[in-house]
C-alpha cells in the first residue's frame, strides 16, 4: 500500500493512515486499475450439492443454487476462511510484499495458489475476475454504508455485472468478537469444518487469552497503551472507537490513550494526526504499532523525537494489525501479546 497522505479525506489517504479504515460516503471514489499483479444463525450451512444462502451485515442475502467454489475475496477474508478449510481462488488487497513474500494480511495462505487481482489500493483486474468464473465475492466493510473494502467504487458496476453474489462482513464500530462469529458462520455456510479440533482449540485459546488480558489490565490499571502508525511526515494516534480490536481490548479493561473527538475530526473519527515534533503529545507506557506494509515499521523510524519516547526507550513497543485476520487462530495471539506486554510493562509515562 502507498504511504501517500492526503490533507483532505480521500479514501486512498484514509487507507494509508494507521487504524483509519474506510469512511463510506464521506470519502472520494477510487478508480479501477490494471491489477498488476451476530452469530452463526445468520449463516445457513448447505450440502455442497445443495442451495446456498447467507445473510450478510448489510442485511442482504446472497444466494446460489450450490455452495460457491470459485470464491474471490479480500485477502484478509480469504486468510480467515483458509483457517477454516475454505480456499479462495482469487484475492485482492495486500497479498505480496515487494520481495514476493506473503504479506502479513495473507495469513497462512500459500499465495502461489491464488490469483491476485490487485495488490494495492484501487487495483482490481476485472478480466482476471471474469476468467475465474466467480460464484461469490467476499469482503469486509469499514463503514455503515455497505462499502465492500478494496472493491473500487468506480469499477463497482462492472464487477457487479459479472453476477457473483457478494457478502460483506462488518468490522465497523463493534467489538472483535462479533465479526469473528460472523466469519465463522460464513465459513460454515461455505462448507468449512468449523467443528474441527483445530478450530475448537483455537477458540478456547482465544477465550483464555481474553481472560488473561482482562486479568493483566485489572492488575495494572495504571499502564497506558497508545495505538499508533507511522508515515514519513506524520504519526497517527488511533482512538479506540470504531476499531474492532481496540474496542474489544478496551472492553476487557485496557487503559488506552484516547485523542479527543475534536482532534480526530480530520481523520473521520478514527485517528489524530501529529507532526513528528509533537509525537510526545500523549504519555504512554506501551505503544501498539501498525504492522501493515502501508506503515513505516518501528525499526525504520529515524525521528529523534520517536526515539526519546519513554515507551520506545523502555522497549515497550509491540505490533498491531488494524485489519486483523478474523479467525480465532489469528486473533488469539493478538490478545496474548498485549497481555504479555502489560504483564511485563514498567510504568514509564
Amino acid at each position: 500500500m502507498p504511504h501517500a497522505r492526503a490533507t483532505h479525506l480521500t479514501r486512498r489517504g484514509i487507507l494509508a493512515a494507521g487504524g483509519a479504515l474506510g469512511l463510506g460516503a464521506a470519502l472520494a471514489a477510487c478508480g479501477d486499475d490494471d491489477g498488476k499483479d451476530k452469530g452463526s444463525d445468520d449463516g445457513t450451512k448447505a450440502a455442497k450439492s445443495g442451495p446456498w444462502t447467507f445473510k450478510d451485515d448489510r442485511g442482504q442475502t446472497a444466494k446460489s443454487d450450490k455452495v460457491p467454489s470459485n470464491i474471490v475475496a479480500f485477502v484478509g477474508v480469504a486468510a480467515a476462511l483458509y483457517d477454516y478449510g475454505v480456499q479462495a481462488k482469487g484475492v485482492f488487497g495486500p497479498t505480496k510484499t515487494k520481495d514476493g513474500k506473503a504479506d502479513v494480511q495473507a495469513g497462512d495462505m500459500d499465495i502461489s495458489k491464488v490469483t491476485v487481482l490487485g495488490n494495492e489500493w484501487g487495483q482490481f483486474n476485472i478480466e482476471k475476475y471474469v476468467s475465474l468464473a466467480p460464484d461469490a465475492l467476499l469482503s469486509t466493510m469499514f463503514d455503515d454504508a455497505g462499502t465492500l473494502w478494496y472493491v473500487p467504487e468506480e469499477s463497482k458496476k462492472k464487477i457487479e455485472a459479472v453476477g457473483a453474489p457478494s457478502v460483506g462482513v462488518s468490522v465497523y464500530d463493534r467489538q472483535l468478537t462479533e465479526p469473528l462469529q460472523r466469519m465463522l458462520a460464513l465459513a460454515e455456510s461455505l462448507g468449512g469444518d468449523v467443528g474441527s479440533a483445530k478450530v475448537t482449540q483455537a477458540k478456547k485459546r482465544f477465550e483464555d487469552a481474553a481472560a488473561r488480558l482482562r486479568a493483566a489490565a485489572k492488575a495494572k490499571p495504571d499502564i497506558k497503551v497508545m495505538a499508533g502508525s507511522a508515515s514519513q511526515d506524520l504519526f497517527y494516534v488511533s482512538g479506540t472507537n470504531l476499531s474492532v480490536d481496540l474496542e474489544y481490548f478496551k472492553a476487557l479493561g485496557v487503559h488506552f490513550v484516547e485523542p479527543p473527538e475534536s482532534a480526530k475530526k480530520q481523520g473521520g473519527g478514527w485517528y489524530e494526526s501529529l507532526s513528528w515534533e509533537n509525537v510526545d503529545k500523549y504519555d504512554a507506557d506501551i505503544i501498539l504499532m501498525d504492522n501493515r506494509t502501508s506503515a513505516i515499521q518501528p525499526a525504520d523510524i529515524t525521528e529523534g523525537t520517536w526515539k526519546k519516547l519513554p515507551a520506545v526507550k523502555a522497549k515497550q513497543v509491540i505490533a498491531r494489525n488494524p485489519e486483523p485476520i478474523l479467525s480465532y487462530d489469528k486473533c488469539a495471539p493478538l490478545l496474548e501479546e498485549l497481555a504479555t506486554a502489560i504483564e511485563n510493562a514498567k510504568k514509564v509515562s
